[in-house]
């Protein structure tokens, strides 16, 4: 028993994550609830991947900086402004707590982040290309992750993303706040308890671009100071810089335009699709499952800025439920045979009859009230050892949805798809765009070899 009480913080950690990998779960650390504000040494050392307009006001200012449990400590970005910025910030936010605090450290490297021995859990907060070296990185190395949506740049990617975690038994969360909304858990307390009878179909809508009409050709500019480009393209082949394929520089309040890039990004069919198809599967009951059919039309711009812009698509699943996902404001509409829900973000909640919203669960019934902010849940699952509300493999299971309906469009053809075999039936060059090429610059060799287990599909 002794030399139990000599382990050290981060092993409690580690030895959790271990134990969730068995048949049952022990948690390890006392979860904060138990103390009030939690003991210094039941804290969770964090460290941020990326410091940009989302990592900041999200997952710093909004999330982690908020959280008695959690410490950050280590932060990492391609733009030393940025990493700047973020420092501050966090320091700032430390100092008036009163509390002994040596400042946050800062990495140039990613890689560097996930070595910090004290770092027990990464949040990526990269563009979308990055996401998946740095979580398979920091998963291999035993880190807990939470990740931005959306998941990854292909499918492929994604897959290598949820093996690496499941291996090495660390926690892990796709970072989608939507379903800590209360009227979008309630729309799905509501649906799971079968207010509006058994459900027929559902209808999604995401917002369109933000940045308005499509860019063309930019001319090429001198790289920033503060910016190493080359570590930003990361596993994306390289390109001019010009200001519009990166971000704004000196600011962390303008819209990226790599969000519009194929290379780096697949557009608001998989970013915004992360929040309300997950919403959308939650409530269908089927967040491990796929549609066995889907066709979709759409249209994409042209120029610098050419992701797909418009777009509807029809997912039908084995028992004949159906999904319709379209541009339109965001939205998730639940109908069942006996009425229907509608929830618009952020908190607009309608229904069919109000009768619908008179209904409270009761002891036997579904109840999602109590539901953690996104941040707490992550910190949470690392704390027990249970999973987390939105395990990478369901935010996997989204991305491969959105994905789906991407493909039909590509190449205008209806789609059936193999479950089992994780394959588009007879259909070679709609699985040849579930993979994707990348540069290993910047990856390491045990990194490079992980992805590349999931990047050859059988395609005879």
């Amino acid at each position: 028993m002794q030399e139990k009480l000599k382990t050290s913080r981060r092993d409690f950690i580690w030895n959790s994550s271990l134990l969730t990998a068995g048949a049952f779960t022990i948690p390890t650390i006392v979860p904060s609830s138990v103390f009030g504000k939690t003991a210094p040494s039941n804290q969770i050392n964090v460290g941020m991947i990326g410091t940009g307009r989302q990592s900041v006001n999200a997952n710093l200012k909004n999330g982690f900086l908020k959280l008695d449990n959690c410490r950050v400590i280590a932060i990492n970005d391609v733009d030393s402004w940025r990493m700047a910025n973020a420092e501050k910030i966090i320091n700032d936010s430390y100092a008036k707590t009163g509390k002994s605090y040596s400042g946050v450290k800062k990495y140039d490297d990613y890689r560097d982040v996930i070595a910090n021995k004290d770092v027990d859990a990464v949040m990526v907060s990269t563009p979308d290309h990055w996401h998946a070296p740095a979580t398979i990185a920091a998963a291999l190395a035993g880190k807990h992750v939470s990740m931005e949506k959306a998941f990854t740049l292909a499918p492929a990617w994604g897959k290598a993303v949820v093996e690496a975690v499941k291996a090495k038994g660390v926690t892990g969360r796709l970072d989608s706040e939507f379903r800590s909304i209360r009227e979008m858990n309630r729309a799905v307390e509501l649906v799971h308890n079968k207010v509006i009878g058994d459900l027929v179909e559902v209808e999604v809508g995401v917002p369109g671009e933000l940045n308005g009409s499509a860019l063309g050709p930019q001319p090429t500019m001198p790289v920033p100071k503060e910016l190493n480009y080359d570590m930003w393209l990361g596993p994306a082949f390289p390109k001019p810089y010009t200001m519009q394929r990166v971000h704004e520089p000196g600011t962390i309040d303008s819209r990226p335009g790599w969000l519009r890039i194929s290379d780096y990004c697949n557009g608001m069919i998989t970013n915004w699709g992360a929040h309300l198809n997950d919403i959308a599967l939650w409530g269908m009951k089927k967040e491990y499952e796929n549609p066995v059919t889907i066709e979709g039309n759409g249209t994409f711009d042209k120029g610098i800025w050419h992701t797909i812009s418009a777009f509807n698509v029809n997912y039908t699943f084995a028992d004949g439920m159906k999904l319709k996902y379209k541009i339109d404001v965001p939205f998730v509409k639940f109908i069942g045979k006996e009425g229907w829900i509608r929830v618009e973000y952020p908190n607009k909640l309608t229904v069919s009859n109000d009768s619908i919203l008179k209904f409270e669960p009761g002891k036997n019934d579904v109840s999602l009230k109590d539901t953690l902010t996104d941040k707490a849940d992550f910190l949470r699952g690392i704390e027990t050892g249970k999973p987390t509300l939105e395990p990478l493999e369901v935010g996997y299971n989204v991305y491969l949805l959105t994905m789906m309906g991407l493909i039909s469009i590509t190449l205008g053809s209806k789609l059936t798809w193999d479950q089992k075999a994780g394959l588009f039936v007879n259909d070679n060059a709609a699985n040849a765009m579930l993979t994707h090429p990348f540069r290993e610059k910047w990856i390491d060799k045990s990194v490079v070899d992980w992805m590349n287990k999931f990047q050859v599909y059988d395609l005879k």
